[in-house]
């Protein structure tokens, strides 16, 4: 037991000397250290290994031509939560304890990150949940501010694209049965009601589960119009799959958290022709996403998906409040509180709501898969099976 508790600490120290280690470069005076907790393995892992590729294309620019922080490099350390909740605590001691962690970056979902908020706000060092989407996250304290689309707003928008555009009248839902999910589910179910849509199923799935097909029956002979999936991209991919085995002809539309390439190549035909919508699109002509999608590619050679562009945001914005503010704990709380129209990939300028301590002014494109990418819905309803 002590042995494999050895190897995996050993395992997450490596994990974070190499991310440290890849955004450091040489410069005179010591660095600014930025905290990141999060997943580099288990389940959740992927999610993780995008924020780092955001990172770091941010930190060539930031720690490049731009000079850095006033002469400072600019570098995070990365440690791996797995996306659980009792390593997110522990990562939290440990950054709350270390005087050279100036900001904290996560953790991945809102739980994990919502278990640890007591002991960032006790300690006085912003936790940054760039993808908690949970509502109540910021309420966890002064210190606990996001970039990341609310659910109250990201659920609701779903709804009303799903039945007032896509004229859907009939849905059934499946969820993540996790407090994400299940937050997500009944902001659903209670907008798809105000709008007079009725939902005829409701199915939950735990995040470990591979096999759908019995849940999938059950929402076939429910009889919806269309079918909501509240999921992530990899599970979403597998329930797509199922579907069309399952005798589910019905279009699918899926939350923000499905779009990424990595669903389309997991969910291979069966992606094709779902719905969904996001706050970053890689076609948007906007100067900020071009030149971001264009240096991405470049660097990586891939197109880069949301969570890649949150974690570039990230980086770019802590960076702005460090050089306007000061790269101190409680300067950063300050400068969040005061910062204006940092540009941005999701967001064209950013500005905090100093009552939700969240961006308002959210960018939203609808999409669907067609002909094996996203691309911007056609403004066309959904077709019926």
């Amino acid at each position: 037991m002590h042995d494999r508790s050895s190897s995996m600490t050993t395992r997450r120290t490596l994990l974070a000397g190499v991310a440290t280690l890849a955004t450091t470069r040489a410069f005179a005076a010591d660095p600014v250290t930025i905290g990141v907790s999060g997943p580099l393995t288990g389940p959740a892992a992927q999610y993780g290994a995008q924020w780092k590729k955001g990172f770091d294309l941010a930190l060539e620019a930031i720690n490049g031509p731009e000079g850095g922080i006033k002469g400072r490099p600019l570098q995070y350390r990365f440690e791996d939560s797995q996306n659980d909740p009792r390593q997110s605590v522990a990562i939290a001691q440990k950054f709350v304890g270390d005087p050279s962690i100036v900001v904290e970056l996560g953790d991945f979902s809102s739980p994990a990150s919502m278990a640890a908020s007591p002991i960032y706000q006790r300690g006085k060092l912003v936790q940054f949940g760039f993808t908690n989407s949970h509502p109540d996250f910021t309420k966890g304290g002064d210190y606990m501010w996001s970039n990341s689309l609310s659910q109250s707003e990201q659920s609701p928008q779903l709804i009303q694209f799903t039945v007032s555009q896509l004229q859907l009248k009939k849905i059934a839902i499946l969820h993540l049965n996790t407090d994400w999910g299940r937050t997500s589910k009944d902001l659903a179910v209670s907008t798809a009601k105000s709008l007079g849509a009725e939902v005829v199923a409701v199915e939950g799935y735990m995040p470990e589960e591979k096999d759908f097909r019995s849940t999938l029956v059950r929402v076939r002979d429910a009889k919806p119009d269309g079918v909501v999936l509240i999921s992530y991209y990899a599970d979403a991919a597998l329930i797509a799959r199922q579907t069309r085995v399952s005798g589910i002809t019905q279009p699918l539309v899926g939350i923000g958290s499905i779009y990424s390439p990595k669903f389309i190549e997991l969910g291979g035909d069966a992606s094709e022709g779902v719905y969904s919508q996001s706050n970053f699109f890689p076609e948007e002509p906007r100067a900020e996403v071009q030149n971001f999608v264009k240096a991405f590619t470049a660097k990586y050679k891939e197109e880069p998906d949301t969570f890649c562009a949150y974690g570039y945001d990230t980086m770019v914005l802590m960076a702005a409040v460090m050089r306007q503010f000061g790269p101190t704990r409680a300067d950063i709380r300050t400068g969040l509180e005061k910062i204006k129209d940092v540009p941005s990939v999701l967001f064209g300028r950013v500005a905090f709501d100093p009552v939700t301590r969240r961006v308002a002014g959210a960018n939203t494109a609808n999409l669907q898969v067609r002909g094996g990418k996203f691309v911007s819905w056609d403004g066309k309803p959904a077709p019926r099976s």
